[in-house]
């Protein structure tokens, strides 16, 4: 009877500390999600505002058809290095998934040929800035959608 006794108190024993293993792990596995999702929404969060300060400085340096073609091209180009899009972009691409990527380049690019734009002079009131921004707002659209759904989904 002992050792039936001590085997059965081993295997209480055993199956005790399984289990509190088993949670604990649980319990880690759902911190290190939580701390995952919420470095994941503050990078998209800082990659969204990159983008749309630099939208916000394109608006700014197309709007003003006093000031020199000049300045106005150098404002373009500088709108991208102001908003730090450049940097965030490659952080989205390493933590977020395929169809987010996608829709990050597609903003990207849009806004790119937004800038170039400026760059060659074209003001905010011209068919061609406002064929971009149009196309710039749909992609910048789809991209919020895909990174809410990102985040939600994770």
């Amino acid at each position: 009877m002992q050792w039936s006794s001590l085997i059965g108190a081993v295997v209480g024993a055993l199956i005790g500390v399984s289990a509190t293993l088993s949670s604990e792990h649980l319990r880690w596995r759902r911190g290190r999600q939580d701390s995952d999702k919420a470095s994941k929404r503050q990078t998209y969060a800082e990659y969204l505002s990159a983008l749309s300060l630099t939208r916000n400085e394109l608006r700014l340096a197309s709007r003003n058809s006093s000031v020199p073609i000049e300045e106005r091209a150098r404002r373009a180009a500088e709108s991208f290095k102001t908003g730090r899009a450049y940097e965030l972009r490659y952080q989205v691409m390493l933590i977020a998934p395929e169809v987010v990527v996608e829709a990050s380049d597609n903003a990207f690019r849009a806004l790119r040929r937004m800038q170039r734009q400026v760059e060659g002079g074209t003001l905010h009131t011209e068919a061609p800035y406002i064929a971009l921004r149009e196309a710039w707002d749909a992609s910048f659209d789809v991209l919020t959608d895909r990174m809410r759904h990102d985040i939600d989904a994770s």
